[in-house]
C-alpha cells in the first residue's frame, strides 16, 4: 500500500525579520517637497525622472530649489520684511530713512525683484506637482489605491498651504484683476479679484505657515524614510 503524503497547511510565511527587502521601497509613496520633482539620476526608483547625472554626495534638491526660493525671495511681503530689517528702507512709516539717496528697485540688484511676476507662474507649476505627489501618496508601495497614512495627510496640508500662499500673492491679485478699467464689464474677473483680495489680507501669515510646514513635511518624510519613525496608517 502506498502511503499518502500529508499536504502542509497553507499559512502566511513566517519571517522573523521585519522585511527581507533591501531596497528603500517605503520611499516611493512619499516625496519631500524640497526634492520634487526629482530630476537627478540619483533619485529613488519611481520617485523621479532620472534626467540629470548627479553626484551622490550632493543633494538633487539644488536643481529645483531656485523656483520656489525665487518666488519667496521676491515676494512682496518678504521684501518688506528684509528691506526693513537689513536696509532700513525704511524701518517703519513716519520713521526717517538713514539713506541719503533712494533708488528703489530701479537698479541692480533690487531690480531683480521685478521677476516676481514670473516666479509666480513657476510656483504654480510646483504647486501642481506637489498636489500630484499628495494624491499619489494614497497608493501603497504595491501601487494599490485607497490607502492613507499620516504622511499622506502631511503632504495634503503642505499642498493646500502652498496653494493658499500662492493665490494670496499680490502678483495673483494683479493677474486676475489688473489692467481693468471697468470691473462692471468683467464680473468674473472682478469676483476672482475680490476673493484673492480677501486672501491677500492675511498673506503674511500664509507665507510663514506654508514655509514652516514645508520644512516639517521634509523632516517627517526623512524620518519615515530612514526608519526613525513609523508612518501611522489610517486605512
Amino acid at each position: 500500500m502506498t502511503q499518502a503524503t500529508t499536504t502542509p497547511a497553507r499559512d502566511r510565511a513566517r519571517i522573523a525579520e521585519r522585511t527581507l527587502r533591501k531596497d528603500p521601497w517605503w520611499r516611493k509613496p512619499y516625496i519631500s517637497p524640497l526634492y520634487s520633482p526629482c530630476l537627478a539620476t540619483t533619485c529613488t526608483e519611481g520617485s523621479g525622472f532620472n534626467w540629470i547625472p548627479w553626484l551622490t554626495w550632493l543633494s538633487p534638491a539644488i536643481i529645483i530649489i531656485g523656483g520656489p526660493m525665487g518666488f519667496r525671495l521676491t515676494c512682496y511681503y518678504y521684501r518688506k520684511a528684509y528691506y526693513r530689517a537689513f536696509w532700513r528702507a525704511p524701518a517703519a512709516c513716519a520713521v526717517r530713512e538713514p539713506h541719503a539717496k533712494y533708488t528703489g528697485e530701479t537698479r541692480f540688484p533690487l531690480i531683480l525683484q521685478n521677476l516676481h511676476r514670473y516666479f509666480f507662474w513657476i510656483a504654480l507649476a510646483f504647486n501642481v506637482i506637489l498636489t500630484i505627489d499628495a494624491v499619489t501618496a494614497f497608493r501603497n508601495h504595491d501601487g494599490q489605491w485607497g490607502h492613507m497614512g499620516l504622511g499622506t495627510l502631511v503632504l495634503l496640508v503642505n499642498a493646500a498651504l502652498l496653494w493658499v500662499y500662492s493665490l494670496s500673492c499680490h502678483a495673483c491679485r494683479h493677474a486676475v484683476g489688473g489692467r481693468l478699467k471697468h470691473f462692471s464689464k468683467h464680473p468674473v474677473r472682478y469676483w476672482m479679484w475680490t476673493q484673492v483680495s480677501k486672501l491677500n489680507a492675511t498673506h503674511m501669515q500664509y507665507a510663514w505657515i506654508s514655509l514652516v510646514w514645508v520644512l516639517i513635511t521634509d523632516l517627517y518624510i526623512r524620518l519615515v524614510a530612514s526608519g526613525a519613525i513609523t508612518d501611522p496608517r489610517f486605512f
